[in-house]
């Protein structure tokens, strides 16, 4: 059965129902053959206290935004993907609208992956770059 882009998008998206990814509005909105697109609205559940984008939510973003990567581009049949290590460098603070983090390969290996996430505004400038190792493990 091959799927169009918008049933694979919104088959990922209907998975996150009771999830941290709900909480915080985090949807899949893109994804070609080497990138995931996600986004996540920028408002009072993922603010700090002083009302702008908390760094936690922004690597809850990129991680979920890479998992999807890995899933998606993948042998996810023969295999399962978990994270096991994120970073975060986070440049540039928001208050309003949305940030969309954009999930590209930097290694593809049988074993562990690793992806830059670029994370941006509506306006396109840089909030956050982060790097997410994965490791794809045999299903038994």
């Amino acid at each position: 059965m091959h799927l169009s882009k918008s049933e694979i998008l919104e088959r990922a998206n209907a998975i996150t129902r009771n999830t941290l990814m709900e909480t915080l509005e985090i949807t899949m909105v893109d994804f070609g053959d080497d990138f995931v697109v996600g986004r996540m609205p920028v408002n009072n559940r993922v603010y700090q206290p002083d009302g702008v984008l908390h760094g936690g939510a922004t690597v809850a973003l990129a991680e979920t935004t890479g998992s999807f990567a890995a899933e998606l581009l993948l042998d996810t049949k023969a295999y399962f993907v978990r994270g096991i290590e994120i970073s975060a460098n986070h440049i540039k603070s928001v208050r309003s609208g949305y940030v969309y983090a954009k999930a590209k390969f930097v290694h593809k290996g049988k074993t562990t992956q690793l992806f830059e996430i670029k994370v941006t505004d509506d306006d396109e400038n840089l909030i956050s770059i982060c790097k997410l190792t994965t490791i794809s493990l045999p299903r038994k």
